[in-house]
């Protein structure tokens, strides 16, 4: 990372009274980690900032904190802080359009530049690392419920430490919030991944029911109806997908799962091998390269999926 930079974006928050901190649609612990935890290092450290983090509430991350909605006017004075996010149509809850000035904060590979001001680093754990590490090189002070949810959102998007990202700056990062601000562990562990019977009893549907190719792609589709069964929502899945990360018989796995609310099929995908993010940038989706999503009108988009995965499992199983 650049120093320079570092000190161009403090010097920008500095400048601004009224900043908006966004995260990309369907927030998860690291985006939630990260907008929440820099609200705080902003308020802790600058008496004089009004500051705001907007974007769709998610009950079950109620504990990282409140969202609010701010009007477009109200935007035109502000600064806004675009965290966890690659491309502007995925910012959640205000206009990128209607900011001068705009920061940028992020770990997956780039799409969209849509910043001056930014720290991107697609090799990082996370953008909530990302968020420790700016605050740590500028002397800011961190509160502990900050700490805490950055310890959350890094533990999080790194799969408690066993995806690819994790490095030694991770865990100089967790070590200094440990020792910093005395964060308890099991606790924050338990508001992760507790989780109702009617999620677990979803993940035991999906184990059993899960098809899987030649190549070894597994994919399952579960319907509106399947999810009223389980007493479940689309939101439920988020915190399944890592849990078939260590089947012999599966080197990439998706579930598409249907919306009715908002009319799409909500599609989460994994892989412990082939890069797969390209493909599903096609599908108005994108992500990480072996972590990513999309959300499809029909099932019909699910089953090209499917072939396609196929395809890049095939090459990466044979290749030439």
């Amino acid at each position: 990372m650049n120093n320079s930079m570092e000190q161009e974006i403090l010097k920008l928050i500095e400048k601004y009274k009224k900043i908006i901190i966004a995260r990309h649609i369907g927030g998860d612990p690291d985006a939630l980690g990260s907008t929440f935890a820099l609200k705080e290092i902003i308020e802790c450290n600058f008496s004089d900032k009004e500051v705001h983090v907007v974007g769709a509430s998610i009950s079950r991350f109620k504990m990282f904190g409140s969202h609010e909605k701010v009007d477009e006017e109200g935007c035109k004075d502000a600064l806004l802080i675009a965290l966890d996010i690659p491309d502007i149509k995925r910012i959640d809850g205000v206009n990128y359009y209607n900011f001068k000035d705009v920061i940028k904060i992020d770990h997956h590979p780039e799409i969209d530049k849509f910043s001056r001001y930014e720290i991107v680093d697609e090799n990082a754990s996370s953008a909530c690392e990302l968020i420790a590490l700016w605050a740590f090189k500028c002397n800011l002070k961190l509160t502990k419920h900050a700490a805490e949810n950055i310890f959350m959102g890094i533990v999080a998007d790194t799969n408690r430490f066993l995806f690819q990202g994790t490095s030694s700056t991770t865990f100089e990062v967790i070590s200094r919030l440990i020792k910093e601000q005395n964060i308890n562990l099991s606790e924050l562990y338990a508001a992760l991944y507790k989780r109702s019977i009617s999620e677990v009893r979803l993940e035991g549907f999906i184990s059993q029911n899960i098809s899987i190719t030649k190549n070894g792609v597994g994919y399952i589709k579960l319907t509106d109806k399947v999810l009223k069964e389980f007493g479940v929502d689309s939101a439920s899945i988020g915190g399944i997908m890592n849990n078939y990360n260590f089947i012999n018989e599966m080197i990439t796995w998706v579930i598409f799962t249907e919306d009715v609310k908002a009319n799409v099929i909500r599609t989460s995908a994994r892989s412990r091998g082939p890069v797969i993010n390209k493909l599903f940038e096609q599908y108005n989706g994108g992500g990480h390269m072996y972590a990513c999503g999309a959300k499809l009108h029909d099932f019909k988009e699910a089953d090209e999926i499917v072939d396609k995965l196929d395809e890049l499992c095939k090459e990466y199983n044979y290749p030439n």
